[in-house]
């Protein structure tokens, strides 16, 4: 199995990497890498600073037919392809934040109810795109994570990659399960 990281320009992306080099094949990939050059089983959206940067990633939305996982910009990357709305967030810079699962579907089957995670909503999705739910929020965002109702698309606000972040190895053991489908 093969998953590509779609280099953002986020200060984490390499740790998205490492944190699941050593269970598949994965490499990270520019975000402009033409959309004939994705061969891979899943494809994570990493972070960036905005979404002026994002490359290619709408198109990879719209275009393959594979399982995508974006992370924070990822995230946003996905719900402005599809129609919901992206704004600057009443709270800024990275924190802990204290997720709620609201459906333990997909990327969050077997979290706890609530966990800690590092988050930044610099920017957050303030309106959830049609065809997707949320399956996650916070006191801070009604929209920490959502996923769509037909296709293995997902999309968490949260850094799963770094340590500060309560399980974020699971959501990618989960994201790689889904992968094998």
């Amino acid at each position: 199995m093969k998953i590509l990281v779609v280099n953002n320009y986020g200060q984490f992306n390499h740790l998205i990497h490492r944190s699941i080099r050593d269970k598949v094949e994965t490499r990270i990939v520019s975000n402009e890498t033409p959309v004939e050059d994705i061969v891979a089983d899943g494809l994570i959206l990493g972070g960036g600073p905005s979404m002026e940067r994002a490359g290619r990633c709408s198109e990879y939305l719209r275009t393959l037919d594979i399982p995508v996982l974006g992370i924070c910009l990822g995230l946003q990357i996905m719900a402005a392809t599809f129609g919901g709305k992206v704004e600057t967030g009443r709270v800024g810079g990275y924190a802990n934040v204290e997720i709620e699962v609201l459906e333990e579907d997909g990327i969050l089957k077997g979290l706890p109810r609530r966990f800690m995670a590092w988050a930044s909503h610099a920017d957050q999705v303030t309106i959830c795109p049609e065809e997707f739910r949320v399956i996650a929020r916070s006191s801070i965002c009604e929209i920490e994570a959502i996923c769509h109702e037909s296709r293995p698309l997902y999309g968490v606000q949260w850094h799963p990659e770094v340590a500060h972040t309560e399980h974020g190895e699971k959501v990618f053991d989960n994201f790689l399960e889904i992968c094998r489908r």
